[in-house]
């Protein structure tokens, strides 16, 4: 007797299974002809996935646009400008419910597991403590990690380090920092330095932004693989955007990806957010600032695409939709070929996973009763699409549910409705 049945779906690797689920986790996965239980949806014809992962987001600032006013310029600056207004007027209460606005959209979209940054440069701590508040009312259906992210440089910013070191000791998740945005060169190496050693004293893990410039000779990343490899961060570390790749010398990237791929450093490309911010000074040709996403991925780095932004001072547009995140990734590094799509799935479901270091994430007996139907055949479909939701199940519990969408068109050329899908079959 199961509590739940996924009848018929199609797994990612195309196997057709039943899932049975008991509590929190999954119990069993085959055929499970004749089994009772108190709930069964049928998945047939559909693919059943694991869960999408967001490793990059920023909750305290999300559903935020227009305040107190519009980015016109439309760049990185100028959205950082604005938060540093928009942090000193809003207060937790507004934080918190916008945050968990999103975090019901989200879950709506089969996105159950967020990491997301959350501004330290702010004595009062007050985005640190709602987003705290916000992790704490949806761990029922979402993990929610926390970064700990001084926006406005660790050291540029006279109380950053003591209010970062603060933020730990309330239970962030995770040590971040920015070290393009620091006065220096020399004092961003120093805070990727110090960063990691606090991440290490800590056993925690280390996820930075980093090099998000059009600038060739924003190097930090060199610095984050050696500190990682030097204090034994292996698996723990990613570098966030790294769009500066984008602009460098062929062969010092030669070098640099062997040296990520050593220190086991991740990389989190945001192809919204990347090709909206970068290239914002170039005439023609310009830059579209999206990092070497396949070229990382040949040296066995681990790349997960992030969303990073959902209407607030950075990016005007966006919803919850990984799959949205996973279409526009494929288009700007050009993944066109069967496998590399399939790819792009894999990088908003389980490589995402596994920078997070998710436990009992994924499709298997004994892991977490997490699942999403999609209304596709395969991986590649559902981002084609960016497929319905026909259901959402997290840790056991059926939290949403959408129709079947069939468009019914009555054409007068055409006498009667006829069905027509988008899928293939």
């Amino acid at each position: 007797m199961f509590d739940l049945i996924i009848k018929g779906g199609t797994l990612p690797d195309g196997t057709v299974a039943d899932i049975g689920i008991t509590g929190d986790r999954i119990t069993a996965i085959g055929r499970l002809e004749g089994a009772e239980a108190g709930q069964v949806i049928d998945a047939t014809g559909d693919l059943v996935s694991p869960p999408f992962v967001d490793p990059h987001f920023h909750l305290d600032a999300t559903l935020s646009y227009g305040l107190p006013r519009i980015n016109v310029s439309g760049t990185l600056l100028e959205g950082i400008g604005l938060w540093g207004e928009l942090k000193q007027i809003v207060t937790q209460e507004e934080m918190v419910a916008r945050a968990l606005d999103y975090c019901d959209w989200a879950a709506s979209m089969g996105l159950l597991a967020i990491r997301s940054h959350v501004d330290t440069c702010d004595d009062s701590l007050k985005g640190v403590a709602a987003m705290l508040e916000v992790r704490d009312k949806v761990k029922g259906y979402i993990d929610l990690q926390l970064v700990a992210f001084p926006q406005d440089g660790f050291y540029r910013d006279p109380t950053a380090r003591a209010n970062t070191i603060r933020a730990l000791d309330m239970g962030v998740d995770v040590v971040g920092g920015i070290p393009h945005f620091e006065r220096t060169m020399a004092d961003g190496a120093a805070s990727v330095r110090e960063l990691c050693e606090i991440a290490a004293k800590r056993g925690l893990r280390v996820d930075m932004h980093c090099d998000e410039s059009d600038d060739p000779l924003s190097r930090h990343i060199e610095t984050l693989a050696y500190e990682a490899q030097r204090l034994g961060l292996q698996g723990r570390v990613a570098g966030s955007h790294l769009t500066s790749m984008h602009s460098m010398d062929n062969y010092y990237v030669s070098k640099l990806l062997p040296l990520m791929a050593e220190a086991g450093v991740a990389a989190i490309p945001n192809p919204l957010i990347n090709i909206m911010l970068q290239g914002r000074h170039d005439t023609f040709p310009k830059r579209r600032g999206l990092t070497r996403v396949k070229e990382m991925q040949a040296q066995g780095i681990t790349v997960g695409w992030g969303q990073d932004c959902v209407r607030d001072p950075w990016y005007s547009l966006g919803t919850a939709d990984m799959l949205d995140v996973a279409f526009m990734g494929l288009h700007v590094a050009q993944m066109s070929s069967p496998d590399e799509m399939r790819r792009c799935f894999d990088m908003v479901t389980v490589e995402n996973a596994r920078i997070l270091g998710l436990e009992g994430y994924g499709l298997n007996v004994g892991a977490v009763a997490s699942l999403v139907v999609l209304d596709a055949g395969d991986p590649i479909e559902a981002v084609r699409l960016r497929a319905a939701r026909l259901a959402v199940v997290s840790k056991g519990r059926v939290i949403a549910r959408t129709p079947r969408g069939d468009a019914m068109l009555d054409l007068p050329e055409r006498p009667g409705s006829v069905r027509r899908r988008h899928r293939v079959t």
